[in-house]
């Protein structure tokens, strides 16, 4: 369908530079009087040609319009007033600048070079809005004067402690999906912010080739769509988009400072970057690791020693919340519910360690009993 759209566009194209254009051929080759001289056929043979020209650059011409629809789906309704508004400002300021030159009256100088200047100043116009909209947004509302009507109603609010700042989801906590859990219990207030670029990016990992990148990037979609369908959260999507910037950490970090955002996150990497520029930042991992039980030296507990450990009969066991447990002499009770006294207890970046060994006492019991 659309190719013989394009075929009958051609050809309405053809016909009429054929009227327009051929008798000037015409005229030139000395055949003024020829019966092809006439409007009806100037216009035929001009669809004729370009009919034929369709029928090679159909293909072509389809792919290109394919291309600038996608690349228009992709920009926002922000981008394009902001780079309209530069643009026709540059036309004014070109426009303005170039009266002068018209009343010179100098060949070049008078006829192209203003056309030249304005064509300049409305892409230097629609170069910089395009740029640096996010900076002229951030001036305008700086600048935004309160009315009486709402400024009582900021005063109020901030008084009462009720503003809350807007939380920047990344992708690894989309990914990991803890987030859900704790967005469910209430404990983050205010609004969850989606950056456009964030699901940009989760959606190529859905797309990867290896198998386990494209199971991570389904679930944090799925988390995503679980999130907007919880009527409780509130969770906006940000359409703004840093072009000139490629890593979507460091988008994730201007677009922080820009709206004074808190950053949740369980990268280690970008959490120490973010905190290293005054962004405030929430991390998953950090959260985990405090609410997990706190255990004292002496302590009994009941584990099951499912692997050996590094040294010389040390067996390994695991809390229910994955706290690892060091059982000394554990690889004499493999696979099987052992009673344990806490030794030490050691907080690492990855997390809490905890070093124990066999209840020997509950141990003699045992055995005397069966």
């Amino acid at each position: 369908m659309r190719k013989n759209i394009i075929h009958l566009l051609m050809v309405i194209i053809g016909a009429s530079l054929g009227g327009s254009f051929l008798p000037a051929f015409w005229l030139a080759i000395q055949q003024r009087d020829s019966v092809f001289n006439r409007p009806i056929v100037n216009s035929i043979i001009g669809g004729v040609i370009f009919l034929i020209l369709s029928l090679f650059l159909a293909n072509f011409i389809l792919k290109l319009l394919t291309a600038i629809d996608e690349r228009a789906s992709k920009i926002s309704l922000t981008e394009v007033l902001f780079a309209s508004i530069g643009s026709v400002m540059g036309l004014l300021i070109g426009l303005l600048g170039s009266i002068p030159l018209f009343y010179l009256n100098v060949p070049f100088v008078s006829t192209v070079l203003p056309f030249v200047i304005m064509i300049l100043l409305a892409y230097t116009g629609f170069s910089i809005f395009h740029r640096r909209q996010e900076d002229i947004r951030q001036l305008l509302i700086k600048n935004r004067k309160v009315t009486i009507e709402e400024a009582p109603k900021v005063m109020e609010r901030r008084a009462d402690e009720q503003f809350h700042h807007y939380k920047l989801l990344d992708t690894s906590v989309l990914i990991d999906g803890r987030i859900l859990d704790i967005l469910r219990t209430g404990f983050i207030e205010g609004t969850i912010l989606v950056p456009n670029f964030v699901l940009l990016e989760l959606q190529l990992v859905a797309d990867s080739t290896d198998s386990l990148k494209r199971a991570k990037g389904r679930r944090g979609l799925d988390i995503l769509n679980i999130l907007q369908k919880e009527e409780a959260i509130d969770i906006e999507m940000y359409d703004l988009d840093y072009e000139d910037i490629k890593e979507v950490d460091t988008k994730l970090m201007k677009l922080a400072r820009h709206l004074d955002a808190i950053l949740i996150t369980n990268d280690y990497n970008l959490n120490k970057i973010a905190e290293f520029q005054n962004i405030t930042v929430l991390n998953i991992n950090e959260l985990a690791n405090a609410v997990k039980p706190v255990v004292i030296p002496g302590e009994e507990m009941e584990v099951t020693v499912v692997k050996a450990g590094t040294e010389r009969e040390q067996g390994v066991a695991y809390l229910e919340d994955g706290t690892m447990i060091v059982v000394e002499e554990g690889q004499r009770h493999m696979n099987q519910p052992i009673s344990v006294v806490v030794t030490t207890a050691l907080q690492t970046a990855a997390g809490r360690m905890i070093f124990a060994k066999p209840n020997k006492k509950r141990l003699e019991h045992q055995k005397s009993t069966r």
